[in-house]
């Protein structure tokens, strides 16, 4: 079968959980991370945010399959691409935003694409597996894992110690097991670290703000997990 039968079937054949063919998936698989080392962030706004909009660190930038850059955030219990934001209350992106010069713009910074179309052809990985690591960088923003096994009746909040992105375009948050902590500092790639998404009690990621406010019992941080816990029926 030559490559233009097989591009052909996948366009004909539908992921029955996103609506999308598999070609298009592919094109929509990240291949390549750059951490965001100049504190820019992405811009939001919901429908009950009254005409206000909202910031959040971008984690990393990340390159598709199909050549297209995205700005990536923790996003309630996945990483999500900015453009295609989801929030609880119809928000939306409303572009990225640079604080140092106060400048809001839509399309990734040119030397970020640079950066990861130069990586990406340098590193071209030859992969069989889904499962195969292609790339592991630190968490940069003070990301937390939020863990409950009770109904968020009680809470453990876990660091973020880095951002694993697999051959198949998944990306997992590492927490450390305490157990097998070794030495420190714990560093992205150590031996103790596993996919907070492997661990049952694991509800959501928080920016490290949120974090210390939820840490302090922040009347607001509060407010907002009861919210949570009303969309998940818990």
């Amino acid at each position: 079968m030559n490559t233009s039968d097989e591009t052909r079937n996948k366009d004909n054949v539908v992921d029955i959980f996103s609506g999308k063919s598999l070609s298009k998936l592919d094109d929509e698989r990240i291949i390549r991370l750059s951490p965001e080392l100049d504190g820019l962030e992405m811009l939001y706004s919901n429908d009950a945010s009254d005409g206000r909009m909202f910031s959040l660190q971008v984690l990393c930038w990340g390159l598709k399959a199909s050549g297209e850059v995205v700005g990536l955030v923790p996003w309630l219990n996945q990483i999500m691409s900015c453009p295609e934001l989801c929030d609880p209350l119809n928000g939306h992106w409303e572009g990225y935003y640079d604080p140092g010069i106060d400048d809001v713009f839509e399309e990734p910074p040119i030397h970020k694409v640079v950066e990861l179309e130069t990586a990406a052809d340098y590193y071209e990985y030859q992969c069989e597996n889904a499962t195969d690591i292609i790339q592991e960088v630190p968490d940069t923003i003070g990301t937390h894992a939020i863990l409950s096994a009770d109904g968020f009746q009680s809470l453990t909040l876990s660091e973020v110690i880095s951002w694993r992105l697999y051959f198949d375009g998944s990306i997992v948050g590492m927490l450390a097991d305490q157990d097998k902590v070794i030495s420190t500092p714990i560093l992205p790639g150590d031996e103790c670290l596993y996919p907070a998404q492997d661990n049952p009690k694991f509800k959501y990621f928080f920016q490290h703000h949120i974090a210390n406010k939820i840490k302090s019992q922040d009347p607001e941080a509060i407010a907002a997990i009861s919210l949570l816990v009303e969309d998940e029926g818990v």
